[in-house]
């Protein structure tokens, strides 16, 4: 009661009172969820979201992440119940060499045999994460989700929809944090670490698009620490106005 309080104040003197007070609870909740006992808050891991979309009294609490980005394949699945959500910052993607190497061949046999050896340790990573989704995926309809820091390259991508994975490249190091608190599991460096205990579960996975931004909402978390307010306003000024009032309401309420 007394956090409603503080909170109703501090975001009553930059908002309208019917906004503010629908604000009040929201912000509130944000700093329960990531409020663990004998620890100091911190207010990064309440992600701030923003979305130019609707009116400003259709912000709300997702208990869970929004990442602000979608899948790079046409044919992935937009929408998953109950997945197992891997977060790592594994590279799925074809690197050049840091070294300036020069390699000799003499014939296109020979460069075709080093192209392939080449391809083959990033087909090889995502064959072992293929086979880590089939199984704990076996016998029962739960989805699989990567999200990686690094990238994922088209052939990657393709192997990964066609094992019925969802693929997210890129995500920023500060939501890799988030997720492992939101989801559970642990973030993992490199393919030796793959195992069922280090994946996270979430209740649901789907993609949103608006005009020509993608977001992806992660919800349905069990018992999450880390948490989004959406933020939602018609245009920016709204939007940048909420923004400072939000973020004012939470260290008040910290």
């Amino acid at each position: 009661e007394l956090l409603l309080c503080v909170a109703r104040t501090a975001l009553r003197t930059k908002l309208r009172e019917e906004l503010a007070d629908r604000l009040t609870t929201i912000v509130v909740d944000a700093v329960l969820c990531i409020g663990k006992p004998d620890q100091p808050i911190d207010l990064h891991m309440v992600e701030i979201m923003t979305m130019k979309h609707q009116t400003d009294n259709e912000t709300k609490l997702v208990q869970g992440l929004v990442l602000d980005h979608g899948t790079r394949h046409p044919d992935m699945k937009k929408h998953v119940d109950d997945a197992y959500v891997l977060t790592c910052n594994i590279s799925l993607e074809y690197e050049r060499s840091e070294v300036n190497s020069t390699f000799m061949y003499t014939d296109a046999e020979q460069r075709e045999k080093m192209v392939a050896a080449e391809r083959e340790y990033t087909d090889e990573t995502v064959r072992k994460i293929i086979a880590l989704k089939n199984k704990v995926c076996d016998g029962n309809d739960k989805g699989f989700v990567v999200i990686t820091q690094k990238g994922i390259d088209p052939i990657s991508l393709d192997m990964l929809c066609k094992a019925g994975i969802i693929g997210l490249r890129r995500a920023k190091r500060r939501n890799m944090e988030r997720l492992v608190l939101a989801c559970g599991g642990q973030c993992i460096n490199s393919v030796e670490e793959l195992s069922p205990e280090i994946l996270g579960k979430a209740g649901e996975v789907y993609e949103y698009v608006l005009g020509d931004d993608k977001y992806t909402f992660v919800e349905k978390v069990e018992n999450p620490t880390s948490c989004t307010i959406l933020l939602k306003g018609s245009n920016d000024h709204t939007i940048s106005q909420l923004k400072d009032a939000v973020r004012d309401g939470l260290r008040a309420v910290k």
